[in-house]
Formats: structure tokens, C-alpha cells, sequence
């Protein structure tokens, strides 16, 4: 089990907002996840990776990917307080879920 935060690399935010983004990544999939998905995940570690992504556009389609797989997932954009415009695109949360599900959706991605 694992879960996978996908991240805009286009926006070049800062490397607190990086963070923040991808914890608000991380805690909105996790809250759509079922229980026994999520008690599976917390068991095993929590495993999770940070991957990078280069357009709105191209989050979009990952997006529609996860929805057709049926993973729990969460788009998440920004309120805008900070380095960002409102309600801009910067990442989005997979699972967790089962690792070779994850990996078929996410497996070209590379490591932020």
C-alpha cells in the first residue's frame, strides 16, 4: 500500500509550498479512502512518494486516469494567500491504495 502526491512543477512555488500543497495532497486523498484501505496503508508504514508532473494539463488527465482505476483521490488548488493566484491547480493526491495500482497510473512520473 502506498499513496502518491503529484505535484506542478510549472508553477515553480517554493519549497514551503511544495510541502504545504502536498500535504493538503496527502490528507484530502487519505480522507476519501475507505477504512480498511486506510488501516492496510497505516500498518505498513504510511509509504508515500512525491512525484512530478509539468502542466495543469497534463494533472488533468492523470486525474481521469485514477477516476476510471477507482482510486480515492483529491485535485487540490490553491486559495491564493501566498505565491499563487486563487484557486490554482498545484497538485493532486492518489490513494492510498495497493502499490501496483498506483504504479499503473503513475509509473512514468519521476521522483520530486
Amino acid at each position: 500500500m502506498k499513496q502518491a502526491i503529484i505535484v506542478r512543477t510549472d508553477l515553480n512555488m517554493g519549497t514551503g509550498k511544495i510541502a504545504a500543497q502536498s500535504c493538503h495532497a496527502s490528507l484530502e486523498a487519505y480522507k476519501k479512502t475507505n477504512i480498511v484501505k486506510k488501516k492496510l496503508w497505516e500498518l505498513g508504514g504510511t509509504k508515500k512518494v512525491i512525484l512530478k508532473i509539468g502542466s495543469e494539463q497534463e494533472l488533468r488527465i492523470l486525474l481521469e486516469k485514477c477516476r476510471k482505476q477507482n482510486l480515492s483521490c483529491a485535485i487540490i488548488k490553491d486559495a491564493g494567500r501566498t505565491q499563487l493566484k486563487p484557486g490554482t491547480t498545484t497538485a493532486l493526491g492518489i490513494g492510498p491504495d495497493s502499490e501496483e495500482k498506483i504504479d499503473a497510473v503513475t509509473g512514468h512520473l519521476k521522483l520530486f
